[in-house]
């Protein structure tokens, strides 16, 4: 027989304090009663001896010391899950929003997840197309990996984040069963309908699980959006043997709620103001990404940060880099240039691409195009920087072809249109078509039997259509 608490010791912003309580744990779910008809739900996150501390979802509003019951449920927080979340619209604590009625559960699932043994994990190998070339190209991102994109506030991180839920799929010719779990934590109103709206008429919507926390939503919902989203993910992975691509935007609101929650705790407080586990906090949710032994889903995670005053050196990128296998970082100079999506290709790699490509993959020239373009790229920085100093005119022939492959290359490769969705043969036909600006023995990069197979020289007609094309995109 549960035991309802009559009353409040304590109110502090979303947390409220309960003396007096008994057999309760960490991370129980406890049933408010305000005013004897509003029901409220909230969260134990600390206790000490007798006395809890309780986050509440919904914010404290109209609470007092005296009109509040309290009950304890005896469990964690569960989502209801079953097949039928599939196109379907969440808050952010997983209640239904689209009007469709709540979900007749198969399965509860304790939102907090369970540790992966990491033997149990297995080596993850085959790519997902996103239809990006700068992604697909040059950072692939593989079934089972976390890959996060680094970007700043005013970039384009919103289009590029609905452009991927929108072209992004298994390798060509796979029969297996893939959908798309996105969370928006912190968002405005605007930006939410957008990513609704984008995805109802682009039809992908019947395998996309949404969960929305808006910014005028209780900021200690934004602690439970993303957990939410990879029970769900795991769910459909684990259970029903999908393949899962979880987008979640934006970890920096999420970051910013639990230095929010930390101070009004009085926890001290580490770098930058955030709470000491901020590291854990963020592998605990990073971690949930991988493939298991046994089963033939894989939660593959592409979380988007906004950098604050574009820090890479930030504690949220800082940390977020440690803990996952490369980083997409989004350029402000590229973004003022009109080139999209502004990938700055140098900082960004994904370190499980080398396993995930090649033949029986991509293709087998992918490898080698993906080093030749990343090494000609640096050496164009250097052609510029020279250039600043001498003048163009002076440069010697070949530094001025750098020059050439580089413009063509931000605004051919990197620059493609918001609906353009490559194939991954498109994308590595552009980087042999760019790589042909360029003088064969300067291709130390390539084998030379694929050099004898793919490389032709690119002629300055050629290069101005390209040119010209991107500039109409």
């Amino acid at each position: 027989m549960s035991i309802e608490y009559l009353g409040l010791s304590a109110i502090n912003g979303p947390l409220v304090v309960l003396e007096g309580v008994q057999d309760a744990s960490y991370e129980e779910i406890v049933e408010f009663t305000v005013d004897d008809n509003v029901k409220r739900l909230g969260r134990i996150v600390e206790i000490y001896e007798d006395r809890a501390v309780i986050q509440v979802f919904e914010g404290s509003e109209n609470m007092s010391l005296v009109n509040t019951h309290t009950q304890l449920t005896g469990h964690p927080m569960e989502l209801a899950l079953s097949e039928d979340i599939l196109g379907r619209t969440f808050d952010g604590i997983g209640q239904p929003i689209d009007g469709l009625g709540p979900i007749v559960p198969e399965k509860r699932l304790n939102i907090n997840g369970l540790p992966l043994n990491p033997v149990s994990r297995k080596y993850p190998r085959n790519y997902i197309r996103t239809g990006i070339s700068a992604i697909d190209g040059l950072t692939t991102l593989i079934r089972g990996q976390k890959l996060p994109i680094f970007s700043g506030n005013g970039l384009p991180h919103d289009q590029l984040a609905a452009q991927i839920v929108q072209q992004a799929s298994l390798s060509d010719g796979s029969d297996e069963k893939f959908a798309i779990v996105f969370a928006a934590m912190g968002v405005k109103y605007d930006v939410a309908e957008y990513f609704r709206r984008t995805f109802e008429e682009s039809g992908v919507s019947d395998h996309v699980v949404m969960f929305l926390n808006l910014a005028n939503d209780p900021v200690v919902e934004r602690l439970i959006t993303p957990k939410v989203a990879l029970t769900a993910a795991e769910y459909l992975a684990f259970e029903k043997d999908m393949h899962i691509l979880v987008i979640m935007t934006d970890i920096t609101s999420f970051c910013e709620a639990m230095r929010e929650v930390s101070s009004s705790k009085g926890e001290i407080p580490s770098r930058k103001g955030y709470p000491g586990y901020l590291y854990s906090e963020l592998a605990t949710l990073y971690e949930r990404a991988g493939i298991v032994h046994g089963s033939k889903g894989s939660v593959t995670q592409i979380p988007i940060l906004t950098m604050p005053n574009d820090d890479i050196t930030h504690p949220i990128p800082d940390l977020t880099g440690y803990i996952t296998e490369g980083q997409i970082v989004l350029d402000r100079q590229l973004h003022g240039q009109s080139i999209y999506p502004p990938i700055s290709v140098l900082p960004s790699l994904s370190r499980l691409m080398k396993d995930g490509i090649g033949e029986g993959y991509t293709r087998a020239d992918h490898q080698d195009v993906a080093n030749q373009l990343f090494s000609c790229y640096a050496k164009v920085g250097d052609a510029r920087a020279l250039a600043s100093v001498i003048g163009e005119d002076e440069l010697s022939p070949i530094d001025k072809k750098y020059l050439v492959f580089g413009n063509a290359f931000e605004k051919r490769f990197v620059g493609q249109g918001m609906l353009e969705n490559r194939s991954i043969e498109e994308t590595l036909d552009i980087g042999w078509q760019l790589l042909g600006i360029l003088p064969r023995e300067e291709l130390d990069r390539i084998d030379t039997k694929i050099l004898d197979q793919y490389y032709q020289e690119t002629t300055v007609d050629l290069v101005q259509e390209a040119l010209e094309d991107a500039t109409d995109m």
